[in-house]
């Protein structure tokens, strides 16, 4: 029992409420004596805890204020309880339960009963708004808590921490409610002979355009539309435990694409019954963790299943390449077996350390990147001195078979030089086209000398026997620094621009073009450079390395035209006949005769669409039909005017009945969709 006297209302019957003991101070004969004998005792029902009367120095209108307010904020809980569709004890039980790396359990953070000191006090450890599923009544009380400048004024850490955790599920809920509507999406584009069927009614299988009409819609990729379409298809038949969590903020989009792809291969029951063994903890393991937990469920559901799909999947091994977004680039292979995996990270790793042991500075992780790219190029980042032979471009240990500093490969290649006028000139097509050579000399040969001092081990011996390069004119005559592009890798800084630009002039087979662009980066004119003279047979470069320069080389050109110009390496000579690309009425000078467009005319296209002109793709154009927008056949030019680049996938979707691609005089191209929405295609913005 209770201490003190027993409260006449001891409150609800499913939680009596003690009343707290008689403070002990109250009896001390100090205090009884230095109280006043005949002084007002003020209204004794006023404050029946004499622990709970105000400060002194509180004003009593601040006090009404602050206790209206405390009373505005406990309604307004209630309200969102209500709004929720929760109740406080489901409201507590929800946090115990959803499992996810987020809300905080109740007593997990130092709370204060009865305070309300922030807009953000029900996102607090456990609270009510802190537990609530995602939705957009979520969305509003976490945007009132935010305030104007989304500062959440007077809200504790842990408050803030709940508020974060808010917006990730109503982010959740929104992203579910987005491939809900994909989800009617694939509904409307069925597949040839699909129809709707099963509790979700959806087709056995959607359109094959249907990712490239959602990429467009997007402004995605059709690989990123492909993955958005199957994770809303295996919501709605597969995986309907994760769409409830998905829907609830319990995963968020990542997680739930995690489980999507592990289950593919498995019946939408075999996907439930995986789906069931991990599902529970899903919301409180990182993704990583979910898709080894996954994975192993898959393999217990169906090993014969999973077993196939490893069998399959290294059908489809790769290596790729990528721009990474600080300028620099990637490299991996994919699918690959993992016993090869383990050996070949093993003895990368050994090569590192044996680069660590020569001197070579660097943490463990840049060390075995430089014996990576050394075991690919057959190369040795040894200082000569450290080598057991110290012939150059030999190791008795080195990570090469053959133990040269080059390997041997393709040869030839495109590269580029500086442009005039307009937007700035840039250098090759960078991917839009222009023809390789064969190289020089015994194929096991060094095919030009390999750039030392700072360039050592950055631009590799062989770089340009199949790259492009496009390098404004300004930056690569030293007048200005403005980012270069690598074909196949994306944009470079200015100084790797001209690094780049002078290990090409080191090789006598590099071939340059010079594209003239506008304002916005698109080409307007172009020409391709023939040598005139080798300045240099000795292949030495001048001190300072290759000097590039650019002029005149005779009058001005004709009307619509750029002239000729005299572009000069470090060892050759280059004169360049530029002509203009049509931009608007096409004077038909560059057309091909028959269907083939033959060489110049298959450059000229790529130079002006770098890439294919389909909805968001980027696959290079040199690896693309040259296509004729109104059909040869049907009486169409085999022109610039009517011809551009397009990948098989997207000539195909072009000749489906329901898509229409037209092109336009200035080089867009305009695609109208099933839906009757529109979308362009731009050419290329060349570095300016």
């Amino acid at each position: 029992m209770a201490p003190g006297p027993v409260s006449r209302d001891p409150g609800r019957d499913e939680d009596p409420r003690p009343v707290p003991p008689w403070p002990d101070w109250m009896d001390d004969p100090a205090y009884l004596a230095a109280r006043p004998v005949d002084g007002d005792p003020g209204d004794l029902d006023l404050y029946e805890d004499p622990e709970d009367a105000p400060p002194p120095d509180v004003d009593d209108d601040e006090l009404t204020a602050g206790a209206d307010q405390i009373t505005a904020d406990q309604a307004r809980l209630a309200a969102v309880l209500a709004r929720l569709g929760l109740t406080a004890a489901m409201a507590s039980d929800a946090a115990a339960v959803t499992g996810r790396r987020g809300p905080g359990m109740p007593g997990s953070a130092e709370s204060f009963p009865g305070v309300y000191a922030s807009r953000a006090s029900g996102f607090g450890s456990g609270k009510p708004l802190d537990v609530a599923p995602g939705c957009l009544t979520l969305g509003q009380f976490l945007e009132e808590a935010a305030g104007a400048d989304d500062r959440y004024p007077g809200a504790s850490d842990d408050e803030m921490a709940g508020a974060i955790s808010g917006w990730d599920r109503v982010e959740a809920y929104v992203s579910s409610r987005k491939h809900a509507a994909v989800a009617e999406f694939i509904r409307r584009r069925p597949a040839p002979g699909c129809v709707l069927a099963g509790p979700a009614q959806m087709p056995e299988g959607f359109d094959e355009f249907a990712a490239r009409e959602l990429g467009a819609v997007l402004g995605e990729t059709r690989g990123i539309a492909e993955d958005i379409l199957c994770l809303a298809y295996a919501l709605e038949v597969s995986l309907p435990g994760t769409k409830a969590a998905f829907r609830s903020g319990i995963l968020s989009q990542r997680k739930a694409m995690v489980l999507c792809e592990a289950t593919a291969l498995l019946d939408p029951a075999e996907a439930r019954a995986a789906e069931a063994m991990v599902l529970g903890r899903a919301g409180a393991l990182t993704p990583p963790g979910l898709r080894a937990a996954i994975t192993a469920a898959v393999m217990r559901v169906a090993p014969g299943k999973a077993k196939a799909r490893r069998e399959h999947a290294a059908k489809k091994t790769r290596v790729e390449r990528w721009a990474e977004g600080s300028g620099n680039a990637g490299l991996a292979g994919r699918e690959l077996p993992p016993a090869q995996v383990l050996a070949a990270d093993q003895r990368v790793t050994a090569w590192a350390r044996e680069l660590r042991k020569a001197g070579l500075d660097g943490g463990i992780d840049a060390l075995r990147a430089r014996a990576y790219l050394d075991i690919l190029l057959g190369m040795d980042s040894r200082p000569l001195g450290s080598r057991p032979d110290s012939t150059p471009g030999r190791t008795a240990d080195g990570p090469g078979s053959g133990g040269r500093s080059c390997p041997s490969g393709p040869r030839g290649g495109r590269s580029g030089s500086p442009g005039p006028g307009g937007g700035g000139g840039s250098t090759g097509p960078s991917g839009g086209g222009g023809s390789g050579s064969s190289g020089p000399g015994d194929p096991g040969e060094p095919w030009f000398p390999a750039p030392a001092g700072p360039l050592a081990g950055v631009i590799p011996p062989g770089f340009t026997g199949h790259v492009n390069l496009t390098v404004p004119a300004t930056t690569v005559l030293n007048l200005a620094d403005r980012p270069g592009e690598l074909g196949g890798i994306g944009p470079v800084d200015p100084d790797l621009a001209r690094d780049l630009a002078e290990a090409a002039a080191r090789n006598p087979r590099s071939k340059w073009c010079v594209t003239v662009t506008d304002q916005d980066g698109h080409a307007v004119g172009h020409g391709c450079a023939r040598p005139v003279r080798r300045r240099k047979p000795d292949g030495h470069d001048p001190p300072g390395g290759p000097a590039f320069t650019f002029s005149p080389a005779g009058p001005a050109g004709p009307d619509g035209g750029y002239g000729t110009w005299r572009f000069t390496t470090g060892q050759q000579d280059f004169l360049i006949e530029i002509g203009p690309l049509p931009t608007g009425d096409c004077d038909h000078r560059w057309e091909a005769k028959g269907h083939d467009p033959g060489v110049t005319l298959r450059h000229l296209a790529e130079v002006r669409h770098a890439t294919c002109t389909g909805p968001g793709c980027r696959r290079p154009a040199g690896r693309c039909d040259f296509e004729h927008n109104v059909p040869y056949e049907a009486g169409g030019r085999t022109c610039l005017c009517n011809g551009n680049p397009k990948c098989r996938f997207d000539h195909r979707v072009k000749q489906d009945p329901r898509w229409q691609a037209e092109q336009l005089e200035n080089g867009n191209i305009r695609w109208t969709m099933p839906s009757g929405r529109q979308y362009v295609t731009e050419p290329t913005r060349y570095p300016t």
